[in-house]
């Protein structure tokens, strides 16, 4: 009698030890499991990505006077960036066959930029009637900072604002005076293909110098991101 327990409580224990290993398969391989998982519904298969999350956390006020606004206020010319002063360190991330003055100097004199505003090829060269030809956008435009919460950060992180590369963009000049000072509730580049890069862009830089937006602002990049509910936020640089 006593051997016949024994072998039960075997049997009974490896029975436990199948039945255990079969369920744990059941859970790491959906295949395997007789149950049919609901589909997803629109909102889980559309998950927001990082600049429509962002965006929610941006402070929506309305735009405070331009009272005291200078571009002196940020900055008095471009920096000294990578050794190069920032427009000419713009050129060379943002254009193709880039020469340069010369090896150790990194003024650009000629290159091809792909425009992200117009979406047109642009060979830029160098010189006092042809240089405007390929303008440096502060995609958050300076007046705008000013007035969106600019006022209350010191002067160093202002000038940082003003010199910084993710801040910044080369792109048809033309296009870009005809931007002047406008938020995304005002202008969008007309290359509809870049408007979702141009806003995560903006968005990131508002939140990086704790600026806020309008609600005409949010509403426009909102929308502007509704038809790319993944688009990440830019690199630093």
């Amino acid at each position: 009698m006593e051997e016949r327990r024994r072998r039960f409580s075997v049997v009974l224990a490896v029975a436990i030890v199948i039945a255990a290993g079969s369920l744990l398969s059941s859970f790491h391989h959906p295949a395997n499991n007789n149950s049919t998982a609901p589909p997803p519904t629109s909102s889980s298969a559309n998950a927001q990505g990082p600049a429509v999350d962002k965006l929610a956390t941006l402070p929506i006020k309305g735009r405070a006077p331009k009272t005291g606004y200078s571009r002196d206020q940020f900055s008095a010319g471009w920096a000294d960036v990578g050794g190069c002063d920032t427009r000419n360190y713009i050129l060379g991330r943002d254009m193709t066959d880039v020469i340069t003055k010369s090896t150790t100097d990194c003024t650009v004199e000629s290159g091809t930029l792909n425009d992200p505003y117009t979406g047109k090829t642009i060979h830029f060269t160098r010189g006092a009637s042809t240089s405007a030809a390929v303008q440096i956008d502060h995609v958050v435009a300076v007046s705008d900072a000013w007035q969106k919460g600019a006022q209350a950060i010191d002067v160093s992180k202002r000038a940082e604002f003003y010199n910084d590369p993710l801040n910044l963009l080369a792109v048809d000049g033309p296009t870009n005076d005809k931007k002047g000072d406008g938020d995304a509730a005002t202008w969008l580049p007309p290359n509809k293909a870049f408007r979702c890069k141009y806003v995560a862009r903006q968005i990131a830089v508002k939140a990086k110098y704790s600026l806020w937006i309008t609600q005409a602002e949010h509403d426009a990049m909102k929308n502007t991101l509704a038809a790319c509910p993944g688009q990440a936020l830019p690199s630093e640089n």
